[in-house]
């Protein structure tokens, strides 16, 4: 971990005694457009690559455990999660799907409704602006700094933990923001 003043994290962490566990991850920094490159394939950039791992050495630290990691197979979406991976003690298996590419929020839900079916705690690694979306619709209730702080954006390499008493069943205002944390804010 990087030495220095410790990132701005904002957290109230309670046990899910019931439901499941959504981690949402916003890619690391990538590179600008560039008419020479595909947007899939643009690369994490040299922020990007600093950033992801301490995302990754944030969750290892913090008491949120994925069961199942599913991801955007963009460049950007790979390298973060390959970046982010070897912090976690024990990285869950991961899925790329290729719905999940700048994915819409209808999206985002469909192939989580599928993929998390029966897992407490999935991590979703992803594009805005679905993903900041996805949180907000489903954030109806949490420490009120917190909502606050999601409603102004969710920030490369960001991590937005979302308790959802119903389980799967997304639905709008349906979970509870439960931790917020950037390496950059």
């Amino acid at each position: 971990m990087p030495s220095g003043p410790a990132p701005h994290t904002t957290s109230s962490v309670s046990e899910v005694t019931a439901g499941c566990r959504l981690l949402l991850v916003r890619h690391a920094k990538a590179v600008p457009k560039d008419v020479d490159v595909e947007d899939f394939e643009r690369a994490l950039s040299k922020r990007g690559r600093a950033d992801a791992p301490r995302t990754g050495s944030w969750l290892a630290e913090s008491p949120f455990e994925p069961g199942l990691a599913l991801c955007s197979p963009a460049r950007r979406t790979r390298q973060t999660w390959q970046l982010l991976a070897p912090a976690l003690p024990d990285p869950p298996s991961v899925v790329y799907d290729g719905r999940l590419y700048k994915a819409e929020l209808n999206v985002l839900v469909t192939v989580l409704a599928e993929r998390a079916a029966g897992l407490g705690s999935v991590m979703l690694v992803g594009h805005n602006p679905g993903i900041h979306q996805l949180a907000r619709g489903l954030c109806g209730s949490g420490p009120a700094d917190l909502l606050e702080e999601l409603g102004e954006g969710f920030p490369t390499s960001g991590v937005v933990v979302v308790d959802l008493p119903g389980g799967w069943a997304l639905t709008p205002g349906s979970g509870r923001l439960t931790a917020l944390w950037s390496p950059r804010r």
